[in-house]
């Protein structure tokens, strides 16, 4: 069973995921984009060709859907581990919604920093691999790359949140130890 969501992202029940498939109701899911530990790369993986949804493409998150009872943020923990066998600690960035043909749902996204090593769920990844963050950025604005139609269109909202600074690395926003006592969020490099 998995959580029942309104258009508002409040859970109103519980429902079967193959209801939900068949009847594209509302859901919740996390994602989480792994960085490497130097914040250069950000981990990529091909989905196995039986998942489901957007079976055999690539994706830049490890995330899925909240079962029934969870909140996002136990979701995600069980997600990076389901998937590629991390736990880390976690870093909510921001929540949004996703809506097409075959599903809708609200998204609560995540970032994380690891550097592996990593352990494939090999019922839902059938590859994975580094990527710079710069080259990711082009391969969610190609509409040629076999990219996951929601990883795209959340991509680019989670694209727009960073910034590059001088030298090329990632600037965001970050809870972290950089930030000055009693600022929980601030711009760290």
């Amino acid at each position: 069973m998995i959580n029942l969501y309104d258009e508002a992202a409040n859970v109103i029940g519980e429902v079967t995921r193959e209801r939900m498939r068949a009847e594209n109701l509302w859901h919740g899911c996390v994602l989480t984009v792994v960085f490497s530990g130097d914040g250069e790369r950000v981990y990529v993986h091909r989905r196995t060709d039986t998942k489901d949804i957007f079976p055999g493409l690539y994706d830049f998150s490890a995330g899925g859907v909240i079962d029934a009872g969870e909140t996002p943020d136990e979701a995600a923990v069980r997600e990076l581990r389901e998937e590629l066998g991390v736990e880390t600690p976690l870093t909510p960035l921001f929540r949004t919604t996703y809506v097409d043909e075959l599903t809708r749902y609200h998204a609560w996204v995540y970032e994380t920093r690891s550097d592996g090593p990593f352990t494939h769920q090999p019922e839902e990844v059938a590859w994975g691999g580094w990527m710079d963050v710069a080259e990711l950025r082009g391969k969610i604005e190609d509409p040629g790359w076999p990219l996951v139609p929601d990883g795209r269109a959340i991509g680019r909202e989670w694209l727009s949140s960073l910034s590059f600074n001088l030298f090329g690395g990632v600037v965001g926003w970050w809870t972290s130890s950089c930030c000055r006592a009693g600022v929980s969020v601030c711009w760290c490099w």
